[in-house]
């Protein structure tokens, strides 16, 4: 017969309550010394829990500054820059948003406690299927997921308030610029190289589009066409 068990109480991923605390703690501030300011973004990112987006060997890093791997050779990305491209981009809560890159999931599921309605797309069908899944778990019921071609947007349910791209092109696409609403804002990564890229923030006014570049950054290539998985 089993003895009485005195250990504290843990959550399914087997961390305790005041261990998560801690670590949240300290995750709100590394991205505030990285310049995550704005406390719309800032109470976001409290909310939705990096560590619910991390599975497998790299769990007990969910709450580091720093990208990590996930399924299908992707990535989830950095905290800090997640909160620097969410702050960018400035979404409101009337606003209807386009993520092209779901991902882990992870950044739709900030923009949707900040907008009316995010519309993620990703090539890969597992991410999409296991995104999906987080988003009903955590009661996130205002995002629509898509397989698709991100590069091309989602050109049926366009204009879009906000866009945000989680994959490098070598020039902001055209048929993205072309689904943005005249003062609308689209954050994307845009270089040649895997290892030089830079964020730009890009405004649709009236006249054409208004170009300013951020910082430095390296995210996985917008690639044309379906995965494989």
């Amino acid at each position: 017969m089993a003895g009485e068990d005195d250990s504290p109480d843990l959550p399914s991923d087997g961390v305790a309550d005041g261990d998560r605390a801690e670590r949240q703690m300290r995750f709100l501030f590394q991205l505030r010394s990285r310049g995550v300011t704005d406390p719309r973004v800032l109470a976001a990112m409290e909310r939705i829990d990096r560590g619910a987006f991390v599975r497998g060997h790299f769990e007990d890093r969910a709450y580091e500054d720093t990208p990590l791997p996930i399924a299908c050779g992707q990535t989830i990305s950095q905290p800090s820059v997640v909160g620097l491209m969410t702050q960018a981009l400035n979404p409101g809560p009337r606003d209807t948003v386009l993520e092209v890159g779901t991902g882990s999931g992870y950044q739709a599921a900030i923009l949707s406690v900040l907008c009316r309605r995010v519309l993620t797309v990703d090539r890969h069908r597992r991410l999409v299927a296991e995104a999906e899944e987080l988003f009903r778990r955590l009661g996130l019921t205002n995002i629509t997921t898509r397989v698709a071609d991100g590069s091309f947007g989602l050109p049926e349910q366009a204009p879009f308030d906000r866009i945000m791209v989680t994959a490098a092109a070598e020039d902001p696409p055209g048929p993205l610029l072309s689904q943005l609403k005249v003062g609308g804002i689209m954050v994307v990564p845009v270089g040649q190289s895997d290892a030089v890229q830079t964020l730009i923030r890009v405004t649709r006014t009236e006249t054409g589009f208004a170009y300013d570049e951020m910082r430095q950054v390296r995210f996985v290539p917008l690639v044309e066409g379906l995965g494989q998985t």
